[in-house]
């Protein structure tokens, strides 16, 4: 039977639990994750958890723990871990876009030289829970727009340019369970513009 994005999702909290419980380390969760996330069966799921207890194992997705509850918690946040996506996004005298479903890599390079790059994290997952976004843009724009669920430290100079953070979301800080993304780089005679939005629903597939 093919499995769902529940089914995986369900998996993947076990595995968590497990970590907070002390029974795998990190490393076997972010091994075991990318077997969950790459599995495209049920049968492909059920050696993952095999070696841990049976009663630990939800009937039913809707028996798992729901992301905000997981945070609330303050488990291991369900959306970090996955296969890296590209390492860069770069517009010359052009266009690149990165959104919906994708894994953020630890670093991730984005240009924009006479052209402009957009980048939405709100579908997206994290492969560690520490990543940065270096921007550079050159007469040109770059816009990352964040969930108001994560932390987000942004650093970047302007110079002749903008390199600015707006906030309309009025969400309060996010717990430090939570991803952590530090925006860094430069703006010349261009701009980069981060927005922090409200999160999207807790609907992230893997895309490399």
């Amino acid at each position: 039977m093919r499995a769902s994005d529940a089914d995986r999702e369900q998996v993947a909290q076990v595995l968590h639990q497990a970590l907070s419980e002390g029974r795998i380390t990190m490393t076997e969760l972010e091994e075991r994750l990318s077997t969950v996330y790459a599995a495209k069966t049920i049968g492909e799921l059920k050696p993952v958890t095999r070696d841990l207890p049976i009663g630990a194992t939800p009937s039913t997705p809707s028996s798992a723990l729901q992301p905000a509850t997981s945070r609330a918690l303050g488990l291991p946040d369900s959306r970090i871990g996955g296969h890296p996506g590209s390492n860069v996004s770069i517009g010359v005298l052009s266009g690149a876009v990165r959104k919906g479903s994708w894994v953020l890599p630890p670093q991730h390079t984005s240009v924009a030289f006479w052209g402009g790059t957009e980048i939405d994290l709100r579908s997206a997952r994290f492969a560690d829970k520490q990543s940065t976004i270096t921007a550079v843009a050159i007469m040109g724009g770059i816009e990352i727009t964040v969930p108001d669920d994560i932390n987000v430290d942004v650093t970047g100079l302007g110079l002749m340019g903008g390199f600015v953070l707006e906030d309309k979301s009025g969400a309060p800080p996010a717990p430090p369970t939570a991803p952590t993304l530090t925006i860094n780089g430069l703006a010349f005679w261009g701009g980069v513009v981060v927005y922090r939005k409200k999160a999207k629903k807790d609907n992230r597939q893997i895309e490399s």
